[in-house]
């Protein structure tokens, strides 16, 4: 190569190095589903991307033990998939700043006054069937546990799921002190437990499993992606365990600024439109009227069970132990 081009060759690179340093980074840990090739991280991405003239890059991983593990350390500016089950543990470590967004236009089933956690989107636990497969499909939380034992259903462990810990959640705040009792009926019927979600509703599609531990929101995706509607989730009028999903910004970022950018982008009428095909769940900050046409066919539980983060905390290693308990007989 002749000198004058060498030169050009090596002014380019590093005039490109520099502007790549001068390129802010915002650091978001999230949920490896999140992250994932179906998830809606790779959207997520792209959009704010787009609008932020950054580098958002994503750390997948098990959200809370991380952060607990780093502390002050933590490389985070953003923590995207905690839910309410477990932001009393997350408040309590002080690494978390007020995310100073606007709450009042929420469309949530609650109100919501938390000034660190900002959610994003939400979802109600329950247990989705094929009505192609089972005929006598349990109209109440009651006949699900009375139901005959050989009815197949798959759960998810609450030590290492989030759904499950909501469904430990929700037979306690339905049947309180008989919780165990409950159990011990719905135990024959429980054909495995999986570590996580995909795990459990992988079986249930594969044929598997007459019922599995799912969401409201689970046969949207079978509409819309597949239109498919034999997959319905069983209302029950006991009401249905409520979690929302939630970010939160670390008081220690690098980036403050595009933090709360983030922040503010995921309340937009952009994001939010695209978070409830993108993650299967009701949007945070959309009425009814603006979700995509299969979700506005869904059947929603009349009556919403919620546990504020502090009852969740309170009652969590309770209700874990008397599901272990009464599986481990």
């Amino acid at each position: 190569m002749k000198p004058a081009l060498v030169f050009a060759a090596g002014f380019l690179a590093s005039t490109t190095f520099v502007a790549a340093q001068d390129t802010p980074v915002l650091t978001v840990y999230a949920g490896d589903y999140i992250t994932s090739e179906w998830g809606p991280g790779p959207r997520i991405e792209e959009m704010f991307e787009a609008q932020c003239a950054c580098d958002l890059q994503f750390k997948p991983g098990d959200l809370l033990p991380r952060i607990l593990l780093e502390g002050e350390q933590t490389d985070a500016d953003i923590v995207f998939g905690l839910n309410t089950d477990v932001t009393k543990r997350a408040r309590e470590t002080g690494l978390f700043a007020p995310h100073g967004q606007d709450v009042s236009s929420l469309t949530l089933p609650i109100d919501w006054t938390d000034e660190l956690f900002l959610p994003f989107n939400y979802g109600h636990t329950a247990f989705v069937y094929n009505e192609e497969r089972i005929s006598a499909v349990p109209d109440s939380f009651d006949a699900l546990l009375n139901a005959p034992d050989d009815l197949r259903i798959v759960i998810q462990d609450p030590r290492s799921s989030v759904s499950g810990l909501a469904l430990v959640l929700w037979v306690k705040s339905i049947y309180g002190d008989q919780a165990e009792a409950a159990w011990q009926k719905l135990a024959p019927k429980v054909l495995t437990v999986t570590k996580g979600w995909s795990e459990s509703y992988g079986l249930f599609t594969d044929g598997e499993a007459d019922m599995v531990l799912s969401y409201t929101t689970s046969p949207a995706y079978h509409i819309i992606a597949e239109d498919d509607r034999t997959k319905k989730a069983a209302i029950f009028p006991e009401g249905h365990y409520f979690m929302v999903e939630v970010s939160a910004k670390l008081a220690g970022s690098d980036v403050p600024e595009l933090a709360d950018q983030f922040l503010e982008f995921q309340l937009s009428e952009e994001f939010q439109t695209m978070i409830a095909t993108g993650n299967w769940s009701f949007p945070a900050r959309l009425d009814r009227a603006q979700w995509p046409d299969g979700f506005k066919e869904l059947t929603l539980p009349e009556k919403v069970l919620f546990y504020s983060e502090d009852e969740a905390a309170a009652l969590r290693d309770e209700a874990v132990e008397e599901w272990r308990r009464a599986l481990s007989q």
